[in-house]
């Protein structure tokens, strides 16, 4: 990941509640409240604190999350991650000493039915 890939940032010390939607990468490395929506890429650096909704096609986490995950591709929780909540995605990475503590859901892109 190049610093050149990401379209938006807010920063360590910014804080922001609400809605975000974007098109394309996005990181955070301040304190969010709130909604966050996409199809692409989200960053959560090491300093950020988010709380709140996420719906994103690939997420990035190191910083601090507390709530509900729903990637479509793949979630990274990188230490020194720290998360609360529900994760549901097709492909998950954990790294050690990460701290998860919720429900994990793993979604997969081929459902398979049974007849008896």
């Amino acid at each position: 990941m190049e610093k050149a890939d990401i379209k938006a940032f807010l920063g360590p010390g910014s804080q922001f509640e609400g809605k975000l939607s974007f098109d394309e990468m996005v990181r955070l490395d301040g304190q969010f409240i709130g909604e966050i929506r996409s199809s692409d890429t989200l960053v959560i650096g090491d300093t950020a604190e988010v709380e709140g909704d996420i719906h994103v096609g690939t997420l990035i986490l190191s910083g601090s999350f507390k709530g509900n995950i729903v990637a479509s591709q793949r979630v990274e929780l990188l230490n020194p991650a720290r998360v609360e909540g529900v994760i549901e995605t097709r492909v998950l990475k954990i790294e050690e000493q990460v701290i998860f503590n919720g429900e994990i859901r793993m979604a997969n892109s081929e459902e398979k039915t049974t007849t008896d």
